[in-house]
């Protein structure tokens, strides 16, 4: 990512969450914050690439449609939509069991602080992510209205060069209390030596049954020669584009001994095709999903 410019992808994935919320059959998620969090000089960017993309013979759609239609079309579109859902799931369920901090790594423009529901109003929320990130996300929160609130803490931080716990260690973040961390859209961005470093990092600020939810790729998926889907390929080659290239990722079969070795337990895994038939059995949104996706929930098991 340009150091001095917001994510493209945390932009097009809050877009993406509005546009499954307004627009899709049997929504999954309830997010109407995604189209305001991004600022319309990044929407204009997007509707361009849109436009230029379009097909010939389209003379009909406007530029909002278009954008839709290609945010929609988007092989990512599906994922995003999913593991949203099982994260949020996966955090209520923690909250029940007595779990009151909420760290968010590469945070993005995930819009939770300002659409919380009732289960979550304890909860004390660290969003961690770049300083550019971070205070774009900031200022759309100002410029929508949303009051900072002292049960939420915007913590910047280029992970590349500090680790988790000395971010953290700048806010009132308490260490030893079992805490939820949610790591999205992330893993596939960084080298494997980088995501496992983040680890370990996620695990030393993690007391004894903190739960954390990430997602990665199935790292066959990313081998020269490897035959991927064409919607896969397309992604993979849009990503690159705007500097922000797919690196890395897991094997699912060696990811229960990885993540022991980092002081996790994983308590599931699962690929796009059954995170799909979890939440959207009858195929009702249409999705799309790319089995190289998953999603995987691991808790902290105590050190020897």
């Amino acid at each position: 990512m340009n150091p001095s410019h917001a994510s493209r992808t945390a932009l097009a994935t809050s877009l993406m969450r509005a546009l499954h919320s307004r627009s899709d059959p049997a929504p999954l998620l309830d997010d109407p914050w995604g189209d305001r969090l991004v600022p319309e000089a990044a929407r204009a960017a997007f509707r361009e690439r849109a436009l230029a993309q379009r097909d010939a013979s389209d003379t009909v759609a406007t530029p909002d449609q278009m954008l839709d239609a290609a945010l929609h079309a988007n092989a990512a579109y599906p994922d995003v939509i999913l593991r949203s859902r099982y994260t949020e799931d996966a955090l209520r369920n923690a909250v029940a069991r007595g779990i009151g901090q909420y760290v968010i790594v590469g945070a993005g423009f995930d819009s939770f602080v300002c659409r919380r529901p009732a289960w979550a109003e304890g909860l004390t929320i660290y969003e961690v992510d770049h300083p550019a990130t971070q205070q774009l996300k900031r200022q759309r929160l100002r410029d929508c209205g949303i009051a900072e609130s002292a049960s939420v803490h915007f913590i910047e931080a280029d992970l590349s060069v500090e680790d988790l716990g000395t971010a953290l260690a700048r806010s009132p973040f308490q260490s030893t209390q079992p805490s939820f961390f949610s790591w999205l859209g992330v893993t596939v961005y960084l080298t494997r030596q980088s995501n496992l470093a983040a680890l370990h990092a996620i695990a030393s600020c993690a007391p004894e049954s903190s739960e954390l939810v990430f997602t990665y790729i199935d790292e066959a998926a990313l081998r020269p020669g490897h035959l991927n889907a064409e919607p896969f390929r397309k992604l993979q080659s849009e990503v690159s584009a705007v500097g922000e290239a797919f690196l890395s990722g897991f094997d699912p079969a060696g990811l229960k001994t990885l993540l022991l070795e980092t002081g996790f337990a994983l308590k599931e895994d699962m690929d796009g095709h059954q995170a799909l038939a979890r939440y959207d059995a009858t195929g009702v949104n249409g999705f799309q999903p790319a089995g190289a996706a998953h999603v995987a929930h691991a808790v902290r098991f105590r050190s020897a």
